[in-house]
């Protein structure tokens, strides 16, 4: 009995031990993992010349961020501001990142939990960051690749390497011009037998309700794109008949018969660029290291996670003058960027090699959408329109866009 007891008791102390172990080795992975590489993490950074937000492990600045958010959201729901339409929303969309960059610059690093961020807003420091990097020896943030992945899967927006360059090269041949000439054919009738129905059965709710099925089951960035265009259209009743002014002298009374009729589309090639810029659908970028980044004096470290701040970059006041909040699509006339003094102050398409290999059937997408609702309504915003840009992966109307259609006889 005496020795099947002791027996017992080891067996037991064994056990004991052995969870204890178990658990010390997990204490110990976590302590490693949320603290000290964290830590090492951080001051590699700080010897490396990169300043920001000071982190508390393991959420990083994570609270921080919450509580900027949550007081901007307080802020605007206690207000008045929701009936004021103003086309400056980085405060709004990013209240974190506006504060930060008064504190801390346009070149910062802040903190996704355990996961360092160098957040970038100055387009001369990203211009020198991608000077020599090419298109595959970019990588994609961790922290996004899991959340994303149910989502994206092993698409081109996330591969990497030699998988992205044979990703790339097998998609690109289906953007050339005489894919995309295909294509429009097929779009043009798509549109015209939706806005068709529309109007043998018209009804203001009605119409609302399928144009916002339609805008936002397409395409993400061309139905976004749309949207905030009937948005500032719909403030901007003048620049709706500049458009119909110049969809008549460039396609004529009658419909769309040929894609490469869109190309005379100027003034709505401004329009989309002006759009693009105030409510850019792709409202940042985000990249990893893949080497050590020289640049200056500032070395960005293997491994770095970046967050490009392209709404800030297109709402800069230095970059783009004090109009930069103003709805001009004019300043696209003669120029490419809007006048932006700097090339890389405009990126609603990316840039270098991963810029969206998709553009030019955005571009086509768009402006046969828009003409055609051009020639067939005139719209107005609703009373009842809530103005809050509100990001969920991309930029969209937090509470919708309801519109005032009339058909034009």
């Amino acid at each position: 009995m005496e020795s099947s007891s002791s027996l017992q008791f080891f067996v037991a102390l064994s056990l004991a031990m052995g969870v204890a172990y178990l658990l010390l080795v997990m204490v110990v992975i976590l302590l490693f993992s949320w603290w000290v590489m964290p830590c090492l993490a951080h001051r590699k950074l700080k010897a490396n010349g990169f300043s920001g937000p000071k982190p508390s492990f393991p959420l990083g600045n994570l609270n921080d961020m919450k509580k900027l958010k949550m007081t901007t959201n307080i802020s605007s729901s206690s207000s008045s501001s929701s009936l004021i339409i103003s086309n400056d929303i980085h405060s709004t969309a990013f209240p974190y990142f506006a504060r930060w960059q008064k504190l801390h610059g346009k070149v910062f690093v802040y903190w996704l939990g355990t996961e360092p961020f160098l957040y970038i807003a100055e387009p001369e420091f990203l211009k020198k960051m991608t000077a020599e990097i090419r298109g595959k020896s970019w990588g994609k943030p961790n922290v996004f690749k899991h959340d994303r992945e149910p989502m994206f899967g092993q698409g081109l927006l996330m591969v990497e390497g030699e998988d992205w360059v044979r990703h790339r090269h097998v998609i690109t041949p289906a953007f050339s011009p005489a894919n995309l000439k295909a294509m429009g054919s097929l779009m043009v009738d798509s549109a015209k037998n939706m806005l068709d129905r529309k109007k043998r059965a018209l009804t203001t709710k009605e119409l609302v309700d399928e144009c916002k099925t339609f805008f936002f089951g397409g395409h993400e960035t061309t139905a976004l794109a749309l949207t905030w265009t009937l948005l500032l259209l719909g403030l901007h009743p003048e620049w709706q008949e500049e458009l119909r002014e110049e969809i008549k002298h460039v396609v004529g009374d009658g419909e769309i018969v040929d894609a490469t009729m869109l190309v005379g589309l100027k003034k709505m090639e401004w329009v989309m660029n002006e759009v693009l810029r105030l409510y850019p659908p792709a409202p940042n970028v985000q990249r990893q290291a893949r080497q050590d980044i020289q640049v200056d004096n500032l070395v960005i470290p293997n491994g770095t996670n970046m967050w490009i701040d392209v709404v800030s970059m297109h709402h800069d006041e230095s970059l783009w003058g004090k109009d930069v909040n103003e709805f001009k699509p004019e300043r696209f006339k003669d120029n490419i960027h809007g006048g932006c003094n700097h090339k890389m102050g405009f990126l609603p398409f990316g840039f270098g090699g991963r810029m969206c290999v998709g553009k030019n059937l955005t571009n086509m997408e768009y402006k046969i959408v828009l003409t055609l609702i051009l020639s067939r309504f005139s719209f107005s915003l609703s009373p009842n329109y809530c103005h809050a840009p509100s990001i969920l992966l991309s930029l969209r109307p937090m509470h919708g866009l309801p519109l005032i259609f009339k058909p034009i006889k």
